[in-house]
């Protein structure tokens, strides 16, 4: 959760960030030459402070203007960041004069802030929820007022210097009714879930947008 990868993995070793950055781009080339509306999003993960995301939004557009260099043609593209540490969350508004978009990742947003691990928090989480500790289970329905709080700052701090900025969430709360009628008050654009969580996802945004 809190190791080498992420951003951090692509400011050691450049040379992945520029290998995914080039799969993205050549990609969605591809697509649109088959006639095909592209619109094409890179997303950087796991930032905690600007100069990470600066670091590696470089070696981004460098690598989109080789590759449209090499192919004569161009692509708009939008370049954001995953919301996923608390420091983010925190500092949102600075990362939010550089990011185009964020995504709160609360899975490891939860991890981070509840210093729980989900490799692990299965031993206790249980005796937690028996004893009324945690009314619900942190890692499926978002902890609204520790977690949630910092989202609903960190959508604030980015729209007071982004007021057309877009933010979703990428995660299992995505398809919790109680954190997507959550998400809906907090002003966020999307959410993101497993395949198999769309229908109750797409059911709990029209019933929190009618409520």
């Amino acid at each position: 959760m809190m190791g080498h990868r992420g951003c951090r993995l692509g400011i050691s070793y450049p040379e992945i960030t520029e290998m995914q950055t080039r799969a993205v781009i050549e990609a969605a080339l591809n697509v649109r030459a088959l006639g095909v509306h592209v619109k094409a999003e890179i997303m950087v993960p796991l930032v905690g402070t600007v100069r990470e995301f600066n670091a590696q939004a470089e070696v981004i557009r460098r690598t989109a203007a080789t590759v449209f260099a090499e192919r004569g043609e161009t692509l708009d593209y939008l370049l954001g960041t995953m919301i996923e540490t608390p420091r983010a969350a925190l500092i949102a508004d600075s990362i939010g004069k550089q990011a185009e978009f964020f995504s709160f990742g609360t899975n490891d947003l939860t991890q981070m802030t509840l210093g729980f691990s989900r490799d692990d928090a299965g031993k206790f989480l249980p005796d937690y929820l028996k004893r009324g500790i945690y009314e619900h289970d942190p890692f499926r329905s978002i902890d609204q007022k520790g977690v949630g709080l910092l989202v609903q700052m960190a959508v604030e701090k980015g729209r007071s210097v982004r007021p057309d900025i877009e933010v979703g969430v990428c995660g299992e709360h995505g398809g919790d009714p109680a954190s997507v009628a959550f998400f809906h008050r907090v002003g966020l654009d999307y959410v993101s879930c497993s395949p198999y969580r769309v229908p109750i996802a797409r059911l709990a945004a029209a019933q929190a947008a009618i409520a």
